[in-house]
């Protein structure tokens, strides 16, 4: 019975998934010939459905920062400039709808992704709390759990650390 007992207590300790971790990630973009440093994670709305979505920094330090959502395409169209709400508690932020400055994105006939300002609601968040997005006519809630925002919000000063540290 002690084995037993012993065999089920490794098997759930040995099978608890590790806790989710996020990683940035840089590479240089052939089109501007700047690096960008990515955060891309799937999360889903509370409707189940799956969206993409990718904070990024162009450049060095203190370069831009965009937040893009994409959709499967087909599935869904989203119509331009429709604002990002945020909310965070009693909190609320409205980024501002970039997509049509981007060549890629406004050139693409599918309209299934919005790319939108990330910076206002960086430079006003202090604590790595969880995150609820609404693109009205689009979704109305989909959660962004804290070790993404934690992810997000080291996106403004991260940088590659050097050779044999990585």
């Amino acid at each position: 019975m002690l084995s037993l007992s012993v065999a089920l207590a490794a098997a759930l300790l040995l099978g608890r998934p590790a806790p989710a971790a996020a990683m940035l990630h840089a590479h240089p973009d052939p089109v501007t010939a700047t690096g960008v440093v990515r955060s891309l994670e799937s999360l889903r709305d509370l409707d189940q459905r799956s969206w993409q979505v990718v904070a990024y920094r162009e450049g060095p330090p203190g370069g831009p920062l965009r937040l893009r959502i994409v959709g499967y395409p087909g599935r869904v169209r989203i119509d331009h400039p429709t604002p990002l709400l945020v909310s965070s508690g009693r909190r609320l932020w409205e980024l501002a709808d970039l997509t049509l400055a981007s060549p890629k994105l406004a050139g693409d006939s599918r309209a299934a992704a919005a790319e939108f300002d990330l910076a206002p609601l960086l430079a006003d968040l202090s604590r790595d709390r969880p995150l609820r997005l609404e693109l009205p006519g689009v979704f109305t809630t989909l959660p962004v759990p804290p070790y993404v925002v934690a992810e997000w919000r080291s996106l403004p000063a991260w940088q590659e650390p050097p050779p044999g540290r990585r």
